[in-house]
């Protein structure tokens, strides 16, 4: 918990990391993380990617990941970034289905290698 508090306080002091989250009743229930990138080719306008999206499993279906994302959205936008993108694991089907509903479109295949 002291290694999540200390990566929390030092990302919040970072202007490319955006920390949004959702609380119920005192109680934290939803939660994204976006990181501003820049691009080096084309219109070289920034980029949001989208990271870490959590919503407390029995809060879900009540519109919190969709006011998080469109909170998220709002502030990129406001950034002039030209895009969010993101990567989640073909498994999570309800994930993508909630993502393809906020209209994210997998034009595109993405790639992970752990290290």
């Amino acid at each position: 918990l002291l290694r999540m508090q200390n990566q929390f306080d030092k990302l919040s002091k970072d202007e490319r990391y955006i920390l949004l989250s959702a609380v119920m009743d005192n109680k934290l229930v939803g939660s994204v993380m976006g990181v501003v990138c820049q691009e080096l080719y084309g219109n070289c306008k920034p980029f949001l990617v989208l990271e870490n999206m959590v919503v407390d499993q029995s809060t879900r279906r009540k519109g919190i990941g969709k006011s998080l994302l469109t909170r998220l959205e709002e502030i990129a936008k406001s950034r002039d970034c030209s895009q969010i993108i993101l990567v989640t694991e073909l498994e999570r089907v309800d994930a993508c289905l909630f993502y393809e509903a906020c209209g994210f479109q997998t034009n595109n295949k993405g790639y992970k290698k752990k290290l």
